[in-house]
């Protein structure tokens, strides 16, 4: 197998796992926040923290890793600008996560505060952009590796 097949394979396997999850953390578990009593909620952000941490981690690093392998060794059938925008969408997501993402965890780690979750709900909307559409590329690379 050439290293841009695997480079491939795991960004299929990172970035789709990826993107389902984000949808599922915007619509369903980041709303859902508002909910938790604040008598629990320092412990609640604690484990999700924790808990969420431990999945997308690892698929995450091997996102970012698969990416820049796929700019490294393109396969003939692959656009390179658009390995460098899927590259670029990854390094996005990663920006926006510490930069953004994390200070409002932090901010909610000492207990709810309904301007830090508005904040980490509104602007999670661009890791969930960027990650579809990272999805969506690595779906079409893959159709063009199987043709």
């Amino acid at each position: 197998m050439t290293p841009a097949r695997i480079a491939l394979l795991a960004q299929l396997g990172s970035t789709l796992p990826l993107v389902g999850l984000i949808w599922l953390i915007q619509l369903v578990h980041y709303p859902l926040f508002a909910r938790v009593g604040a008598d629990t909620f320092a412990d609640y952000h604690a484990a999700h923290s924790r808990l969420i941490t431990l999945i997308v981690a690892p698929l995450m690093l091997i996102e970012l890793v698969a990416a820049f392998a796929a700019t490294q060794a393109p396969e003939a059938s692959m656009s390179t600008p658009l390995l460098w925008l899927g590259l670029g969408l990854a390094i996005a997501v990663w920006l926006v996560t510490m930069l953004v993402s994390v200070p409002q965890h932090n901010v909610l780690s000492q207990g709810f505060n309904a301007d830090a979750h508005a904040r980490l709900v509104s602007t999670n909307w661009l890791r969930t952009l960027a990650w579809t559409a990272r999805g969506a590329l690595v779906l079409w690379f893959t159709a063009r590796a199987l043709r």
